[in-house]
């Protein structure tokens, strides 16, 4: 089996990537058994003000820190359990030799698109943060599956945004921020949307399919069980090494 390496970006996504990734692995190889993984995460405040700015590149060069130690460490592709973070993994490299990330990787708006097209969805809810429903990453990978994306209105970014940043990546789960984000889905689902996309990879931690007024797609267990796929060999070997998409 091969190795995966898990690029982090924020803890808790990080973590819940981890955790469904070893427990699909039990559950389908056996007890206590999933295939090798290692996680590097550098400390978010490296990058938050590179976000505030809008400097992507400065992001980009503290991810691929993450994945050169990732390819060090023995890891055969990666996966980044952070929609935000395609962001700067989809600009090019540094002129020269060492362009690309030193090892490949699954673009999770990928399989979160596949997903919805397998689903037959045809206008999706892009919830995440605030450099995510303004960003042109969800909007691409949906469009280029003939899906349309939709996003909140000015203040629901906003509502999504703080309590990602307020409380989500913290480790806090609300029920006042639950009840928020259900509200916010709701006028989703009364404009056409047909499902919602979690793509940002705490929101899955507040909310479940239960109390979501539509269909759910988790974009961290989506990630998680595709990069499992990968290394037990059910899903191709990923050939992405950063940069454009497409």
């Amino acid at each position: 089996m091969l190795r995966l390496g898990i690029l982090a970006h924020s803890a808790e996504g990080a973590a819940l990537c981890f955790r469904t990734f070893c427990h699909t692995g039990s559950a389908e190889l056996g007890p206590y058994d999933h295939p090798d993984v290692t996680l590097d995460l550098a400390a978010m405040a490296r990058s938050m003000p590179a976000w505030e700015s809008g400097d992507h590149a400065a992001v980009r060069a503290v991810l691929s820190e993450s994945a050169a130690r990732l390819a060090r460490a023995g890891a055969d592709f990666f996966v980044c359990p952070d929609n935000t973070a395609h962001m700067a993994l989809e600009l090019p490299g540094p002129a020269g030799p060492g362009a690309d990330l030193p090892l490949p990787g699954l673009h999770i708006a990928e399989v979160v698109a596949d997903r919805a097209r397998a689903d037959g969805r045809r206008r999706v809810g892009v919830l995440g943060t605030r450099f995510t429903m303004e960003g042109p990453v969800y909007p691409r990978a949906l469009a280029a599956r003939g899906i349309a994306a939709e996003v909140p209105d000015a203040a629901g970014r906003r509502v999504v945004h703080e309590i990602i940043f307020d409380e989500l990546v913290n480790g806090v789960v609300s029920d006042r921020a639950r009840q928020e984000y259900v509200e916010v889905i709701g006028r989703l689902a009364a404009r056409g949307c047909d499902a919602v996309a979690l793509v940002c990879t705490e929101i899955p931690l507040l909310v479940t399919p239960e109390v979501s007024p539509l269909p759910t797609l988790d974009s961290t267990r989506l990630l998680a069980r595709a990069a499992f796929d990968v290394c037990v060999g059910r899903r191709p070997m990923p050939q992405w090494r950063g940069g454009p998409v497409g």
